[in-house]
């Protein structure tokens, strides 16, 4: 593939919430389903950045220990980020303008992190060329959903949906109008 693949490594649950209503994961995710089980450690070492939202950033932050040292990380915000570790830098406006900036800088393979608001604004402006998701079989019920009102039509063509332990599901799409590779 040529040019930057914006790809989206989420868990979600099987209503389709990333985090309950306070941004908490660690209840109904970390404990029974580690993010090593689908594949999180090999994929973080490929990416040569992150993007993330101001919530998901947040929640990130409320756990202590920055746990991506030495990888750019770019936090979609409008509010400055006090004491941000290093690497980490804020970023307001435009996201179309933002992937540009990242696609310049030669990021070849962007980790969307989240929010719903980021993944809806770049599914708008046609980055996010693959979703992989680690689907949690819970229903949280209420909580912050992975595409939030409003989040435009995207068409993906799966590439490979494995069962993972306790119920769990690995899937990865690909949005459909990007030429095919190896997953």
């Amino acid at each position: 593939m040529a040019g930057t693949i914006w790809h989206c490594h989420i868990a979600v649950s099987l209503d389709g919430k990333i985090a309950r209503p306070d941004g908490s994961v660690d209840d109904w995710l970390a404990a029974d389903h580690p993010a090593e089980d689908f594949g999180f450690e090999a994929f973080l070492a490929g990416v040569d950045a992150i993007l993330m939202g101001r919530g998901t950033y947040d929640a990130i932050r409320r756990f202590g220990e920055w746990p991506y040292p030495g990888k750019p990380s770019f936090v979609l915000t409008s509010r400055p980020l006090e004491d941000a570790p290093p690497g980490v830098e804020p970023r307001a406006g435009d996201p179309a303008a933002i992937t540009a900036e990242l696609e310049a800088r030669g990021c070849r393979r962007v980790w969307v992190e989240g929010g719903g608001q980021l993944i809806r604004s770049m599914i708008a402006v046609g980055k996010l060329d693959r979703l992989e998701m680690a689907v949690i079989p819970v229903i949280l019920g209420d909580g912050i959903p992975l595409f939030p009102p409003g989040t435009g039509e995207l068409k993906l063509r799966l590439l490979r949906c494995e069962t993972r332990a306790k119920g769990a599901l690995h899937l990865v799409y690909e949005r459909l109008d990007r030429p095919s590779a190896a997953a």
